[in-house]
């Protein structure tokens, strides 16, 4: 099934987020970890994938089954950083062979090494030739609340986004944030713009003082005094951090949802005991 149908048809959806082993004797743990998660019957389970393709095989195998053997719609991911347009092609073969039909298309993390010269500099070129070659194929992009790292200005951060919804993109995913109110600034904005596409808040439950700085680092997110408060005072001790930051991303999702965004996204970061506290306290409000 289709993602964007999916969002037409729920008032309120729930996905996780699963990511692939990157060696084959790893792969039975992450099967077992993402049938688990599927277990809970979310609306659909997003797979990424590893910047040029280094998890490619096992991104497919993983959402191929999540699809097969537990009927659970899926969100393959697809990077074109470090990419050939001849490797996207036969990746977009293999998830069409295996009946996969929503793609996630991202730019992807420029090697530590540096740039070298891609068939693809930005993710909206990726999304057109994805739509050039399967017009039916559901598509999403990322987006940034508190703008991507490497633009400097919001405003150019937004005309971005339009390219990637003017290429064919069908639905947006937010990178984590941990202060609603970035995000409804951010809706506020680009609705201005004219983006009306569905956007799904990402949401990252942040289960041990280690994961706060990584976070940071990677998204630039900007860390509320509330948040801080609660990780210095449970960080020290794993499992009443892990009860308080599932408690803090659940409390994100219900007042997102009081607020009319609807359609949710969790980075379950292949924990299905984080995905079932997240998918208990909303329970009723699932139904």
């Amino acid at each position: 099934m289709k993602v964007r149908d999916i969002l037409n048809e729920r008032e309120v959806t729930i996905s996780f987020e699963v990511f692939p082993p990157k060696t084959d004797d790893k792969y039975a743990a992450v099967e077992e970890a993402a049938a688990k998660i599927a277990a809970l019957r979310p609306s659909f389970m997003s797979v990424t994938y590893g910047a040029g393709g280094g998890t490619s095989k096992n991104t497919a195998g993983i959402a191929a089954d999540l699809q097969n053997k537990y009927g659970t719609p899926v969100l393959a991911h697809l990077t074109c950083v470090s990419s050939t347009k001849e490797h996207v092609r036969e990746m977009i073969r293999v998830y069409k062979e295996k009946g996969i039909e929503n793609i996630m298309a991202l730019r992807g993390d420029i090697p530590k090494e540096g740039r070298s010269i891609f068939d693809y500099d930005h993710a909206s070129q990726l999304i057109y030739d994805i739509k050039s070659q399967d017009p039916e194929i559901c598509i999403g992009g990322a987006c940034y609340p508190e703008g991507h790292v490497e633009c400097e200005r919001p405003s150019e951060d937004i005309q971005h986004l339009k390219e990637k919804v003017e290429a064919g993109c069908d639905f947006l995913t937010t990178q984590m944030f941990f202060d609603n109110n970035t995000l409804y600034n951010f809706l506020y904005r680009i609705r201005e713009k004219g983006i009306d596409i569905p956007v799904l808040p990402g949401i990252m439950p942040i289960t041990n003082a280690k994961q706060v700085s990584r976070s940071v680092a990677l998204s630039g997110a900007t860390i509320p005094q509330r948040f801080r408060m609660m990780v210095d005072r449970f960080g020290d001790n794993p499992e009443q951090m892990k009860q308080a930051g599932v408690i803090y991303a659940t409390e994100q999702i219900i007042d997102l949802i009081s607020n009319g965004v609807t359609h949710i996204h969790v980075y379950s970061m292949n924990k299905p005991e984080i995905a079932a506290g997240i998918m208990q306290s909303l329970s009723h409000i699932m139904d």
